[in-house]
């Protein structure tokens, strides 16, 4: 069992939270709960750590997930725990995951793609939101400008709720350029806007179509702006005048899920 603070490896773990070039150049991320332990995918899994009180209730889950990934959990001290962990209440165990390498032909290659385009979204939660709404509504892939936040922040991994290890995810350094190639290939760009000409859910996306969402304070950046096909606009009652980023989001992929599922 690991007992003080100052052990390297517990240094390093504290690294990985905090440093995004730490866990880029490594390849790697950390989640943190039981339901992110138990979803992690056994190839990806690469270190386990514990402590007593978590190995007393689930140890069963722990000694096959770490024999499946060919590892061995380690144990921590309850206060070297709380001094890795991230979240306020910690559940007791903590895992180092690979990063999954995706390509542009992973997230836009499928007969009859549907994909979100994030364009400097920048808080974590709402990332996160987004990723895991993305798998439920039937999302192929999304794509995002370089300066999005991380999506191994811890934040973003817990907001998730494991939909980071089946979501494929690129982030790309031209936007633009990327969209350009992309509607060569038959998709067609759609982007939330209160100038909309069409209300979202008179347009079909039954077809190859993806989603321009923008930043949460300021929206869509105008060169990303003057790459979609067609604005379309959600209809707000009331004094409200937009929606959060990630619940604009919601609505256009479950819309899109609800039309696919009729054709």
């Amino acid at each position: 069992m690991i007992t003080s603070t100052s052990n390297g490896k517990v240094k390093r773990l504290v690294s990985l939270k905090k440093k995004k070039k730490l866990r880029d150049s490594e390849g790697v991320f950390l989640v943190e709960g039981v339901r992110m332990f138990r979803e992690a995918p056994e190839d990806m899994l690469l270190e386990i750590y514990a402590t007593q009180a978590f190995m007393e209730k689930e140890g069963k889950l722990v000694k096959d997930k770490a024999a499946a990934s060919g590892i061995a959990e380690e144990l921590l001290a309850d206060p070297v725990f709380a001094y890795v962990s991230d979240t306020k209440t910690p559940q007791g165990i903590l895992c180092v995951v690979r990063q999954a390498k995706r390509d542009m032909e992973e997230i836009s290659g499928g007969k009859n793609p549907l994909l979100l385009v994030l364009d400097n979204i920048q808080d974590p939660g709402n990332l996160g939101t987004i990723i895991r709404t993305a798998e439920g509504a039937g999302v192929t892939g999304i794509m995002m400008s370089g300066d999005c936040v991380d999506i191994y922040n811890p934040k973003t991994i817990r907001s998730t709720m494991g939909s980071v290890y089946r979501m494929p995810f690129v982030y790309v350094h031209d936007l633009a350029e990327t969209i350009s190639g992309l509607q060569a290939e038959g998709i067609r760009f759609f982007a939330a806007h209160l100038e909309g000409s069409c209300v979202y859910d008179e347009v079909s996306y039954a077809g190859k179509s993806a989603f321009l969402i923008g930043n949460e304070g300021n929206g869509l950046r105008a060169e990303t702006l003057a790459c979609a096909d067609q604005y379309i606009r959600i209809p707000m009652c009331g004094q409200v005048e937009s929606l959060n980023a990630a619940v604009a989001a919601s609505v256009l992929m479950f819309e899109a899920a609800r039309q696919r599922r009729q054709h």
